[in-house]
């Protein structure tokens, strides 16, 4: 069996990107670090590592070795946690990913409550809209929005999401508003970021891929965010983002019988592993505590949300 420090020392080298980062984390030299990792080749007669004067990567044996690896240091940890606390306490420093402006909306606010209930976690919460490598970039868990393909993570689905077409007032006085899915491609200004195009819509004659077409051309979804409230166009939004803004009367749901799939939805996807450390779990269970199925950025919009029987299925 190979030794359990060895596994860690090689879980941090490739979490931290080198061997000398790794032996600055752990208050050891580079040498040993080294020489430890050697000895774990050794021991399992394969190379975990390919190692160059700048950098490392893992071999395709190291990738299985490190997946696996990182699930045993995370049970040992619980191990530990449930004997140290008489119970399965969670502790530690939880690594979260997250949509960048979801996770400045839903998530960063009610960072303070969660760590009052947890006194001995911290959250190290990076916010970036790309699909991070979970596992090769060592988070604990991530928070996707999105239509989850089969994969070897595990996904818990933490609330339901709603995109809606919409434009501002300001633009529909002077546009007018569209009266189909032809009217809208052919005479309105449709804005996504280059990841969002085209909109695939689900409506009443089924699903429909509609191809944008604005001035304005961006990798920002916070950008068309604000076009979308200045006037500039018409826009594919979830209610999580601009909730207040349809309240208020500063957008407007336009073609109500078209949004996006009703199989997106929120959730939290983390590494496959038969012990889930405590610290996940109950970071977890408060997001879904906090938005469940009908969650508050919905709150108010309950009369284009309960649409007629006929077009609810399509949606």
């Amino acid at each position: 069996m190979s030794n359990l420090t060895d596994m860690e020392i090689f879980a941090r080298v490739v979490s931290a990107g080198s061997m000398s980062a790794a032996g600055r984390e752990m208050g050891l030299s580079p040498a040993v670090v080294s020489k430890r990792i050697r000895r774990l080749e050794d021991k399992l007669g394969t190379r975990l590592l390919q190692r160059t004067t700048r950098q490392i990567a893992m071999t395709e044996s190291g990738q299985g070795f490190y997946e696996r690896v990182i699930a045993i240091l995370a049970s040992v940890e619980e191990a530990e946690a449930f004997v140290a606390r008489g119970s399965a306490q969670a502790r530690g420093t939880l690594k979260v990913a997250a949509p960048t402006s979801f996770g400045r909306m839903h998530i960063a606010p009610y960072l303070g409550k969660f760590l009052d209930a947890n006194p001995d976690l911290s959250v190290n919460l990076d916010l970036e809209d790309s699909f991070v490598d979970i596992v090769g970039d060592g988070y604990d868990l991530a928070i996707r929005i999105a239509e989850l393909s089969d994969s070897s993570l595990v996904a818990r689905r933490l609330a339901p999401i709603h995109r809606i077409l919409c434009a501002s007032p300001d633009y529909l006085a002077r546009h007018g508003e569209p009266s189909s899915i032809e009217d809208l491609v052919e005479n309105h200004i449709c804005l996504a970021a280059a990841n969002q195009d085209p909109w695939r819509l689900m409506g009443p004659n089924g699903p429909e891929n509609v191809r944008t077409l604005a001035p304005v051309r961006t990798n920002s979804s916070e950008v068309v965010r604000e076009c979308l409230i200045a006037g500039v166009g018409v826009a594919l939004r979830s209610t999580w983002d601009i909730g207040p803004e349809l309240r208020e009367g500063k957008l407007k749901i336009i073609l109500p019988t078209y949004r996006a799939s009703k199989d997106v939805g929120l959730h939290a996807v983390y590494p496959s592993r038969r012990f889930l450390p405590a610290k996940v779990r109950v970071f977890i269970d408060f997001l879904a505590q906090l938005y469940g199925h009908a969650p508050y950025w919905d709150e108010g919009l309950d009369d284009w949300l309960t649409l007629p029987e006929s077009t609810r299925a399509e949606a």
